[in-house]
């Protein structure tokens, strides 16, 4: 019996009994070191000095004394490892003892990091900041290493023979004879089963389009494939990590046979099971809805997990039995949950939270256990003030879109809504979010301007746009290729909504967003003319050959190796399109969307002689701004955009 913990890079473990520390492993930073050879004149050099002076020749003697002491306690020490600027993570230990599983990472080196100037410092002096590199940069190398404890050797799994690794990916095609590079491949830390019997490891593509799950044998540093999965656009979803560099939950089942994931086969993410001896995969849940944070009960009878089974828009949390079956719903209040289960799990504490209020703290009892009770509230959050102005419930509305897809949005109307009246659409960030919800929005600062839009007369129509979060894998992925595609002609279809079933003049329609919301506001300004008069960019990207690596190449491959998706999909190249007006706001010190995209684009605009676009830039602020007095002055510019072209 012992307990296993790390430190400093390295496993140790302290013996229960005796409280005696045994190091495992022996991971160092820097390079093995090298005794420099010595020349013999050196030598001489050397000897006739320590036989001149009696000092020099004690100190030599006891360090002679000390490197044998420590030759001697090497033996009793793990292996000596040399990182070599590496990092060393996922440190496991077989449960009979033979075995230590661990992965490695070497970054690229960090000269082609961007860097931001900052003008408003303490020093009164212009700083840089480091920032990140830029899409199709050198990306990490990760690998899987094998410490073989009674032999003392450490070796790594190579990976080699994935099934479709060398398959012609459909992209490349639009390229002609043009040949596909070689694809590279990342290694995530293997999982151990309990029993110590079975190890897993799964292997991502650097492109992010395949993922294996593979049996590993340590003995020998080899494995075998147990599922392989394949997505022409990118793997990602609930569940399922988005980079190849974090593979997801793969964890093991009580029967020690099978892990457990979360994958998209279906089309949705859902919840599987492996068995790593047979290789049987099976889906313990399905439909079309998906699965959040599954976790066992403490007895491993069952699952909880939260879902989004009845509607898009809404959650709840399941309990479900642990090979599968049906889901028994425990929560009941429309909105959204955070879930947590007490150490006896017959209580559930869990943040709750709806459209028009914040979130909250209750208490309710598992009725799992045969106890079925009212929720308890705990906190109360908002203020008087908060309390007084009557906020909104949008409505969650559904519209088709021009390829017959349902899409989702959220409603704002005013309470005297007049024939003819204007418009707002308004684009959510991240891309990958979900906002037409009935729980309280991450975006609270754009939900309060809706409430105070809608006040003066504006319809607003808040779109869950093609490529956001909870709809499964293919609105996820309809973006692919071509940013400013679908979801950008799921705007112009609810613009065209509005005018037709919400009495708006298809003429005094605007745009705004920030983030991707303000690519996507750029993009509608530049390609869609006619139908949005006005439009504000806030913190936009303009080009995304200058945004990151992990975000943009699953969606846009990379510049080199497909270019015309990047030439669609940036605003920059538009830019001759612009008619109305348009607003651009931007932190100068942002460290995500660098200040450069809008100052290229300020560039482009004066070259073209464009004339009705106004550039408001905000010296301390980054991506998200935190300064009220910024907030303030951005929205006010915006209402007076709105306000000047889209009222009568």
């Amino acid at each position: 019996q012992g307990l296993l913990y790390t430190a400093d890079r390295n496993l140790f473990m302290m013996s229960l009994t005796t409280q005696a520390i045994t190091q495992l492993t022996d991971f160092r930073n820097g390079k093995e070191p090298r005794d420099k050879k010595k020349t013999e004149q050196d030598k001489w050099l050397q000897h006739d000095e320590l036989s001149l002076i009696g000092i020099l020749a004690e100190r030599k003697m006891k360090e002679d004394s000390s490197k044998a002491i420590d030759k001697l306690d090497a033996v009793k020490r793990p292996k000596t490892f040399y990182l070599d600027g590496r990092t060393v993570f996922g440190l496991q230990l077989s449960a009979d003892r033979q075995y230590i599983t661990f992965a490695l990472r070497k970054n690229p080196p960090d000269e082609n990091r961007a860097q931001v100037p900052n003008y408003v410092t303490e020093s009164s002096y212009a700083e840089m900041i480091n920032t990140r590199t830029k899409v199709g940069s050198e990306q990490a190398e990760q690998e899987v290493g094998i410490y073989n404890i009674s032999k003392d050797t450490i070796y790594f799994v190579k990976p080699k023979d994935l099934p479709g690794l060398d398959q012609q990916l459909e992209f490349t095609k639009d390229y002609g004879d043009k040949k596909q590079p070689a694809r590279e491949v990342v290694a995530q830390a293997p999982s151990w089963s309990g029993d110590g019997k079975h190890v897993v490891l799964s292997f991502r593509s650097k492109d992010n389009k395949e993922r294996w799950i593979c049996l590993l044998d340590p003995a020998t540093a080899t494995y075998t494939v147990l599922n392989h999965e394949h997505d022409e656009a990118w793997i990602a979803g609930p569940g399922i990590s988005g980079s190849p560099y974090f593979g997801g939950a793969i964890e093991w089942m009580p029967d020690n046979t099978s892990v457990w994931f979360q994958s998209e086969a279906s089309g949705y993410s859902h919840l599987y099971t492996l068995n790593v001896v047979t290789k049987q995969k099976t889906a313990l849940t399905s439909g079309k809805f998906e699965v959040y944070n599954p976790r066992l009960s403490n007895d491993k009878k069952f699952w909880y997990l939260e879902a989004n089974k009845d509607h898009p828009g809404k959650r709840h949390l399941y309990y479900m039995p642990v090979q599968g079956g049906p889901l028994t719903q425990i929560t009941d209040m429309t909105g959204g949950y955070e879930t947590h289960l007490s150490p006896d799990e017959k209580k559930i504490a869990f943040l709750y939270s709806y459209m028009n209020k914040p979130w909250e703290l209750y208490v309710m009892d598992n009725p799992r256990f045969g106890k079925k009770s009212a929720a308890t509230k705990v906190t109360q959050s908002t203020t008087k003030e908060f309390n007084a102005y009557p906020w909104r419930t949008p409505e969650v509305v559904t519209f088709k879109a021009r390829d017959g897809e349902d899409v989702y949005a959220r409603l704002y109307k005013p309470a005297d809504a007049q024939p003819n009246g204007p418009a707002v659409v308004f684009v959510h960030g991240a891309g990958y979010l979900q906002n037409a919800h009935y729980w309280w929005s991450s975006y609270f600062h754009e939900y309060m301007f809706h409430n105070l839009l809608a006040d003066k007369g504006y319809t607003v129509l808040d779109i869950d746009y093609r490529g956001s979060a909870g709809y499964g894998r293919d609105v996820r992925t309809a973006i692919y290729r071509h940013m400013g595609g679908k979801d950008l002609s799921d705007q112009v279809d609810g613009a065209r909504y509005l005018a037709a079933q919400h009495q708006v003049d298809a003429k005094r329609i605007g745009i705004y967003g920030g983030s991707y919301g303000g690519f996507i506001t750029l993009m509608a300004m530049f390609t869609e003319p006619d139908v949005f008069a006005a439009g504000a960019a806030l913190r936009s990207v303009t080009d995304w050959a200058h945004y990151n690596h992990g975000y943009t190449s699953n969606i846009l491959n990379t510049p080199v190796a497909d270019s015309l998706a990047y030439r669609k999909s940036s605003p920059i190249y538009h830019a001759e399109g612009l008619k109305g007006a348009l607003l651009i706001c931007h932190g100068m010190i942002d460290t995500n969307v660098h200040f450069q995209d809008v100052v290229r684009l300020a560039q482009r605009l004066i070259e073209l002689k464009k004339e009705n676009w106004e550039f408001a830039v905000y010296p301390l602020e980054n991506h998200g701004f935190v300064e009220p007095s910024s907030w303030t002055d951005e929205y006010r510019r915006i209402l007076k955009l709105f306000d000047d072209n889209l009222r009568k």
